[in-house]
């Protein structure tokens, strides 16, 4: 559960976004000007932390005073490669802070760090990845809790979905991209695997929540609803007319080991009583009727 250092929530002087052009940081930038927060958006152009001197480009952007929401990453992390750069980009970043310390460190990280076998998952739920993902933001929560010294809190969102996902992953996005070329929405199985999805504006409007409250600990982002990707795909076939086909596909492999995850989310209703997940099927009806605008 989260510790609150601010009782009542006060906007931070400013909110530094390491990570500002992805997909979750956009949104986070976005929610910061909705609520009113001097925000200044840091994208690769800004401060390159894979370069030579990504530390010192970091630095001079930062005010002993500002905020820091650090979300930069190279996702998802299928490689060694790519796991070994974003330990290299969390440790520019620390290198940064040592010399400018930020008043409030807040980390987007990501439920793949859990055990596969904890369910239902929660906070205490035991720190054990079984992907180089998991492994990646396991490390770089480790290295900011190690190298960072002042107010930290670490945000972790389970499946993202929404307009401006780059990423085709298999879920929500993947299934909305086929239907809207036309082609039948294809399905592993049966689809019958369950999992919590969670849209990126409540992603935000958690990370503004916890950095005006100057909260510390740990939260995971999620709905506590799981929902079958068979059952999502028929969600989004429904929005086309006439619906999409929903094809079930041979499995390229054994039926996954983690069938079905659950969350317990009593922290989060601890932490914020008053906050709400949008439903899926409605935030998927929301993200069709945005793209449908275009």
């Amino acid at each position: 559960m989260l510790t609150h250092l601010n009782a009542a929530p006060a906007n931070p002087k400013r909110v530094v976004v390491i990570g500002a052009g992805g997909f979750v940081g956009s949104a986070i930038v976005a929610e910061l000007g909705r609520a009113g927060v001097a925000t200044l958006p840091l994208t690769r152009k800004e401060a390159d932390l894979l370069a030579a001197n990504g530390a010192e480009q970091v630095k001079a952007q930062l005010s002993p005073d500002d905020s820091v929401v650090f979300v930069s990453a190279i996702a998802p992390a299928k490689s060694v490669a790519q796991f070994m750069a974003n330990l290299r980009m969390a440790e520019a970043a620390t290198a940064a802070f040592a010399e400018t310390p930020p008043a409030h460190l807040l980390y987007i990280s990501s439920d793949a760090i859990y055990a596969d076998e904890a369910n239902p998952v929660t906070e205490r739920s035991p720190v054990a990845p079984s992907t180089i993902h998991g492994m990646m933001h396991a490390s770089r929560e480790l290295i900011f809790r190690t190298e960072f010294h002042g107010p930290f809190v670490a945000l972790r969102p389970t499946l993202i979905y929404g307009a401006g996902d780059p990423h085709s992953g298999y879920g929500p996005n993947r299934f909305r991209r086929q239907a809207a070329k036309g082609e039948p929405i294809t399905i592993f199985g049966e689809g019958e695997e369950k999992r919590d999805h969670v849209a990126v504006e409540d992603v935000a409007r958690l990370a503004v929540r916890i950095l005006r409250h100057g909260s510390t600990g740990a939260l995971n982002t999620v709905t506590g609803v799981a929902t079958s990707f068979h059952d999502i795909a028929k969600l989004v076939a429904a929005q086309y007319d006439p619906p999409a086909e929903v094809k079930s596909l041979p499995r390229p492999g054994p039926r996954p080991h983690l069938l079905h995850r659950f969350f317990d989310i009593t922290d989060c209703y601890k932490s914020f009583p008053d906050f709400h997940f949008e439903p899926l099927a409605q935030g998927l009806a929301r993200v069709h009727r945005e793209l449908s605008r275009v």
